[in-house]
């Protein structure tokens, strides 16, 4: 929706709001053009009710409002004498309409002093339970987001089985553009496995401004921004289709690149203006290594335990007939003195060798994972040069990050050797947003940028703070969890440091202060 639909929309909303209330508004002592003003007929509203005015602040935050409207509905019936469990219900069933019923038919009055404490232990519960879900949502949506590291894209610095704490608030948190969507969940509700959106109705696209900028070598949550594919595919269901920004699939990367550079990958490393990057002293870069293998004479476990190759990672290359292993430069001077490994070389595709399922996907450059580029990461406002090789690596772009996704009906095409932007010749064109190129530190097991291109910023959901538990499927007992990696903050130079001792004492301290509280309060 537009921002002139968005208005409309809310214009109908606050006449069916006066409307549906204004009678009632009377009969608390109000006056009737009260409940027509926008904003301050909420503010009334909560008078009315006898609720705290910042209520009027949750009914502008999305998401948030789709829940406080309910518990408003039932507020306000309740505040003219309506408190059985059938009323409750029927407000909500009719998605407050049933205020119109109590505004004009029934000889309702106004309970000017209500006692807000619930009547029953169900209502006490339930009241319990939407606060709960309110903060909880506000946390998730706008503060912190948990995250689980799910493939071994970033290994060694992230691990699978880590669960990480998300920051929105770094690079500033994007207000959801779904009106209607199910709370504390991301694309698709669990157990029942169905979509947990509506997406015929979305906010226009904000980022509440963050603190920090995405800087290079970063590890950046952002949505996969390719992403048509249902996010219960697993159960079945593998037809594409549209999926809005802030429900497409959450992805995390290394950001290698950021807006106005010139990027290269030479032989696996990537190059930045020219020069080979320096990755952090945390980061562990992976490639394939193949070897001969004459009987290795160690056990799965051992394999795991010395050189972090998991069971089922050894594959085998049938163009070389060799079998192959993902490792570190570190683990790999280790694996090569291992009995039973013999030339251990690591895998490089070759400078000029062609993979059609490398970015711009055309098969027309001659790149692949190992050798790419140069290419130039836009930034917002700059202008590149419109000729046949930028139209291939920007047509996306244009098309879709500055097109569709932004309510603008974009196509660019080809007329012989002249570039046409909805059917207009063309020779330049200035970019509206940031871009951000994103790879995995598993170089040869990381489907990222390489295969599917740019990252626009507001696909940027968030940065990777802390790890507050490490689940390793391969461990044994009580060795299942990474205890030096519990409670470990995800960036930082030198080797991660737990807090968890910290994180415990701090725990025992509050519960002994609320205790205290607790006995002076009953002995007051």
């Amino acid at each position: 929706m537009t921002l002139t639909a968005w208005f409309v929309f809310f214009l109908i909303v606050q006449a069916i709001h006066f409307l549906g209330t204004w009678k009632l508004y009377v009969k608390a002592g109000r006056k009737a053009w009260e409940a027509a003003v926008p904003v301050y007929n909420a503010v009334v509203l909560m008078k009315i009710i006898n609720r705290p005015w910042w209520w009027v602040i949750l009914l502008f935050v999305p998401v948030i409002n789709v829940i406080m409207l309910p518990v408003i509905w039932v507020e306000t019936i309740r505040s003219f004498g309506k408190n059985s469990t059938t009323d409750t219900l029927l407000v909500i069933v009719t998605l407050g309409f049933y205020i119109y019923y109590v505004n004009y038919a029934l000889p309702v009055s106004y309970i000017e002093n209500r006692d807000l404490k619930p009547r029953t232990a169900a209502g006490e519960w339930i009241s319990s339970v939407l606060f709960a879900v309110v903060a909880a949502t506000l946390v998730h949506t706008y503060f912190m987001q948990p995250y689980t590291i799910p493939t071994g894209s970033l290994e060694r610095t992230l691990l699978v089985g880590d669960f990480l704490f998300v920051s929105k608030f770094h690079y500033g948190a994007r207000t959801p553009m779904t009106a209607v969507t199910f709370p504390m969940v991301h694309d698709t509700i669990p157990v029942v496995r169905k979509k947990s959106y509506l997406s015929d109705i979305q906010y226009p696209f904000f980022r509440i401004p963050g603190f920090q900028k995405v800087k290079r070598n970063d590890i950046v949550v952002f949505s996969w921004p390719v992403d048509t594919v249902n996010a219960f595919k697993p159960y079945g269901d593998k037809k594409y289709h549209y999926k809005p920004l802030d429900k497409k699939s959450n992805y995390v990367k290394r950001c290698v690149g950021i807006p106005g550079d010139s990027l290269a990958v030479i032989d696996g490393y990537v190059h930045i203006n020219g020069k080979r990057t320096q990755l952090p002293d945390r980061a562990d870069i992976q490639f394939t290594y193949s070897f001969k293998n004459q009987g290795i004479q160690s056990s799965t476990s051992q394999l795991y335990e010395r050189y972090r190759i998991k069971p089922g990672e050894v594959g085998f290359d049938q163009t070389l007939n060799r079998p192959y292993v993902f490792l570190t430069e570190e683990n790999a001077n280790k694996f090569k003195n291992m009995p039973g490994v013999e030339d251990l070389k690591r895998r490089i595709q070759p400078k000029g060798v062609k993979d059609p399922a490398i970015f711009p996907n055309n098969g027309k450059v001659n790149w692949n994972v190992d050798n790419f580029g140069a290419i130039y990461i836009p930034e917002a406002g700059k202008t590149v040069a419109m000729n046949l090789e930028s139209f291939a690596l920007y047509r996306r772009i244009i098309e879709v990050y500055e097109g569709s996704e932004m309510g603008i009906d974009n196509t660019l095409s080809v007329n012989g050797t002249q570039v046409l932007l909805n059917g207009q010749p063309i020779d330049s064109y200035t970019f509206k947003q940031d871009y951000y190129w994103m790879m995995g530190d598993n170089r040869h097991n990381s489907e990222d940028s390489r295969a599917w291109g740019y990252v626009p910023a507001n696909h940027i959901v968030g940065k990777p703070v802390f790890i507050w538990m490490s689940w390793d499927s391969f461990g044994k007992g009580f060795n299942k969890i990474r205890w030096e990696r519990l409670f470990t903050t995800v960036g930082g130079s030198g080797e991660p440091r737990s807090y968890l001792y910290y994180f415990l004492a701090l725990l025992a301290g509050w519960f002994i202060f609320s205790n205290y509280r607790k006995r002076k309060k009953a002995n007051s």
